[in-house]
């Protein structure tokens, strides 16, 4: 197992990236707390790619909650193991005066409508931040010569979505790669957050899967969602309070017409849903 290299700055990125000379970068970036899910996205690169470099890096910009930006988990050397056990070549381990040499940005990308639904309701101005800082590492890892792609888990749905746009309508020179969801055997959705719940919380936050799967099981038999019951499991969970609980059009995000009760289920959706166990966001989504 390889040790990969870690670089701070942006001029160190380049280097490294130029002394390699790769056919084929792939790059994905992360904020750390690194798990299987993100491991899933490091296989993805290297099975498709000379070189690949990961970013960990905590954006402040994401965060609307100065508490949860400070107690989000920052385990740089264990970062390292399991991007050395998934095949990373390079990883870029910025400080933030590094990306934002500047000071916070003055001058920012804005989600839009897009931007503005179900994560970007519930936590307002999330979505900027977080185009704000991947439109920087998007340039950042650019080999400028040779294939280029880039990694992102399906578990942040929403996110994928808006970074697919802005990449089309900002003309990044990337191809974009969405990983599946990797789940725990009990169905969890993996996700850094998971470290901060307790057992009990664990085992209440499984009825984000089991909510999916009941719908997701409808969708296949092209039933009714009914989405009052998927509803209801949530209510009989006391230590967890629902945020949302949809059916969407993949490529837009819009409520489908057919989130109803009574009428057949037909064509393609995705279900989103967000909650709060123990005071940790979740969020998990299925296509269906």
């Amino acid at each position: 197992m390889k040790t990969p290299r870690i670089v701070k700055t942006r001029s160190e990125l380049k280097a490294a990236i130029a002394e390699a000379n790769p056919g084929s970068l792939g790059f994905v970036p992360t904020m750390g707390a690194l798990h299987d899910g993100h491991a899933s996205l490091f296989k993805a690169a290297r099975e498709e790619n000379e070189l690949v470099v990961i970013s960990v890096f905590v954006n402040e910009l994401q965060f609307n909650d100065t508490s949860d930006y400070a107690k989000y988990p920052r385990t740089l050397d264990a970062d390292v193991q399991v991007a050395a056990g998934a095949g990373v070549d390079i990883v870029f381990a910025p400080e933030a005066r590094e990306i934002y040499h500047a000071g916070l940005p003055l001058i920012r990308l804005n989600s839009g409508a897009l931007g503005e639904m179900y994560e970007g309701a519930s936590r307002p101005g999330h979505f900027d931040g977080m185009l704000a800082v991947v439109a920087k590492l998007l340039h950042l890892a650019d080999p400028r010569q040779g294939e280029y792609r880039a990694y992102f888990g399906q578990k942040d749905a929403q996110q994928v979505v808006l970074i697919r746009r802005m990449v089309a309508d900002l003309d990044y020179a990337v191809e974009l790669r969405s990983v599946p969801i990797v789940r725990s055997e009990k169905g969890l959705a993996l996700s850094s957050r998971n470290s901060l719940l307790n057992e009990e919380q664990l085992q209440a936050a499984l009825v984000l899967h089991r909510a999916i799967a009941l719908i997701a099981g409808r969708a296949e038999r092209n039933e009714p969602l009914n989405l009052d019951d998927a509803i209801g499991m949530f209510q009989m969970e006391p230590l967890v309070e629902l945020d949302y609980f949809v059916v969407v059009d993949p490529g837009n995000l819009q409520e489908l017409a057919f989130n109803c009760q009574d009428t057949p289920f037909t064509g393609e959706g995705l279900i989103l849903v967000a909650a709060t166990v123990g005071g940790v966001r979740l969020i998990d989504n299925q296509p269906i």
